[in-house]
């Protein structure tokens, strides 16, 4: 639901300008969709557990914890990790392309590809999905 939100700034809820008021409408919010989700579980949903989700899901999508440590405004990285040893690499997939020419090399590069190896005049390469 929050994916489909608006993007008009930084700020999700720029339209409150008090934190009191900013928490009763989360609140408010989050109660009517638990109720109508029929959900109880979505009622301990906090602020704090959406930075979670979000740490966590860049540090998957990336693998990059120094990215994740700045995306999160971190001093220690020992901090950083906390939010991030719920990822199971295991499961990593990749989307995967193949370049020859030099022009189609540079634009796997440039689209955050990297390179694996080569076969018969092939360059392979992945990416994260």
């Amino acid at each position: 639901m929050l994916e489909g939100l608006l993007k008009e700034g930084e700020i999700v809820f720029s339209h409150y300008k008090h934190l009191k008021s900013l928490r009763r409408c989360f609140q408010r919010y989050r109660k009517r969709t638990a109720h109508k989700f029929g959900n109880p579980r979505i009622l301990r949903i906090t602020f704090h557990t959406l930075r979670h989700w979000k740490a966590t899901m860049e540090y998957h999508k990336t693998k990059d914890i120094l990215y994740v440590q700045r995306l999160l405004g971190h001093k220690s990285i020992k901090n950083t990790l906390l939010y991030t040893q719920l990822v199971n690499l295991e499961e990593d997939e990749y989307t995967c392309a193949v370049g020859k020419t030099p022009e189609q090399i540079s634009e796997l590069i440039e689209n955050g590809f990297e390179y694996v190896c080569d076969q018969d005049d092939l360059k392979f390469f992945r990416k994260r999905k």
